[in-house]
């Protein structure tokens, strides 16, 4: 069969690219830009289509057309794929189709969705399960891919919660690992996001299990609300507990937030009776994520740095990632480059945003987590942009704000590459930050 998908980049869509792929499919996609990714699809066979989207690009014979949630409705490739009468379907929808084939495991929430869906799928293979696994990230076990595609029952999933996606889910375990302020171009506000979560709970099958973080105030609303069915068995995890201590000592990976996401997966291995024995080995191997707080070493001719690259986009996101770089590098003199994601993010969440970047370049704290801050301007992301919030809201006036002699606005990333050849004696760290294309500032060096 035939499948052509639209915003084939896109970190969810592309490992479903790649999971119908390796089903036999033939497979073909079109984006805006050119990324890692789409790169990544064309090496093993996916014939790409980059720039603006034309109906041209739709192949003959095309059976299904997937489609990303960000891409607009008059979008000319979807236009004709309905004109002719091609299935259609958006990404959420084509997923939850494949989560009533299998014993699907989905796991939700603000933070740590990708982390918490690597360590439950590194469990998995290790217990011999043989999973398919749908993850945001790319998992070096995984080959350095975002899909795994098993012969066993089990899909394993990272289920967003944007545009309430996870409803068209219907799994048999929901892992949550923390709620909170998210997406505000959507949701109206807090209330309206928990009221969300819990019709979504509702897709749990009799007997289903709820996998949930008792330590995240949002989370315990829900725990304590009525409309909770008596038949979901409630599975809770939280640091107090006494493996907390173990999987501090075995994790590679550093962070309260990480000892967290492990207890989450350590607990739905118990749901699944999986022996402790196999879950500490996995989660003790468990090397990181593409994206997640990944350290690398880079030499130029000049210079000796060390580059934290991180998908961190939300305030809190930040404020952790701060943190542990400043205990993982007490004496170095740490440099962040942000890329804020989204106009609309940037705009609701502007003063968390602010007091965030100014407490950590605060000087009077012994040491601050920030030597030096540099804004990029805002990652537009298609389809997903309000024209007047876009009018209102800029990387000018994020750094205005925040009002620090060491944050300093830069519009290109090109640029900032340009700033820190300049500027950098050697031997820092320097934080590369945001959801967008930030990741390509190393390519610079």
């Amino acid at each position: 069969m035939k499948i052509h998908f639209i915003g084939i980049g896109g970190i969810g869509i592309s490992a479903l690219a790649k999971y119908y792929l390796e089903k036999g499919h033939k497979i073909s996609g079109s984006d805006l830009v050119s990324s890692e990714i789409t790169e990544t699809l064309k090496k093993l066979g996916v014939k790409i289509y980059i720039g603006k989207h034309k109906a041209k690009n739709l192949p003959e014979d095309t059976a299904l057309v997937i489609y990303s949630l960000a891409v607009l409705s008059n979008n000319s490739e979807l236009t004709k794929a309905r004109k002719i009468g091609i299935k259609v379907q958006n990404y959420p929808e084509s997923l939850g189709e494949l989560t009533k084939q299998y014993f699907t495991i989905a796991v939700s929430g603000t933070h740590g969705k990708s982390t918490t869906t690597a360590m439950i799928g590194l469990i998995l293979v290790k217990a011999g399960l043989n999973p398919t696994v749908i993850v945001g990230t790319k998992l070096k076990e995984f080959g350095n891919s975002n899909c795994r595609v098993g012969k066993g029952k089990y899909l394993l999933i990272e289920a967003d919660e944007w545009q309430s996606s996870f409803l068209n889910y219907r799994p048999k375990i929901i892992v949550l690992t923390n709620i909170e302020k998210e997406h505000l171009d959507f949701y109206k506000n807090l209330n309206h996001i928990l009221k969300i979560y819990k019709k979504y709970i509702g897709n749990l099958s009799e007997n289903g299990a709820l996998v949930a973080n008792r330590s995240d105030k949002n989370i315990k609303k829900i725990l304590g609300s009525k409309l909770l069915d008596s038949k979901i068995k409630i599975k809770k995890f939280t640091l107090k507990q006494k493996e907390a201590q173990k999987l501090k000592r075995i994790l590679k990976v550093s962070g309260e937030h990480n000892l967290l996401n492990a207890l989450a997966a350590l607990t739905t291995a118990r749901a699944l009776k999986i022996p402790d024995k196999i879950s500490f080995k996995a989660l003790s191997e468990y090397q990181g994520s593409w994206r997640r707080f990944e350290v690398k070493k880079l030499k130029t001719d000049n210079l000796q740095l060390t580059t934290v690259s991180d998908y961190a986009h939300h305030p809190t996101e930040i404020k952790v990632t701060l943190r542990i770089a400043r205990e993982k590098f007490p004496r170095k003199e740490i440099w962040c480059v942000f890329q804020p994601h989204q106009y609309q993010r940037t705009f609701y969440l502007f003063n968390d945003f602010v007091k965030v970047f100014k407490e950590s370049l605060r000087k009077g704290q012994r040491k601050p987590l920030l030597d030096k801050l540099i804004i990029t301007d805002i990652y537009d992301v298609a389809g997903r942009e309000n024209k007047k919030i876009k009018k209102k809201i800029s990387a000018r006036k994020l750094i205005k704000a925040i009002n620090e002699p060491q944050a300093i606005y830069i519009s290109t990333i090109k640029k900032a590459a340009d700033y820190l050849k300049k500027n950098l004696q050697g031997r820092e760290v320097v934080i590369i930050m945001g959801a967008g294309d930030i990741y390509k500032l190393a390519e610079q060096f």
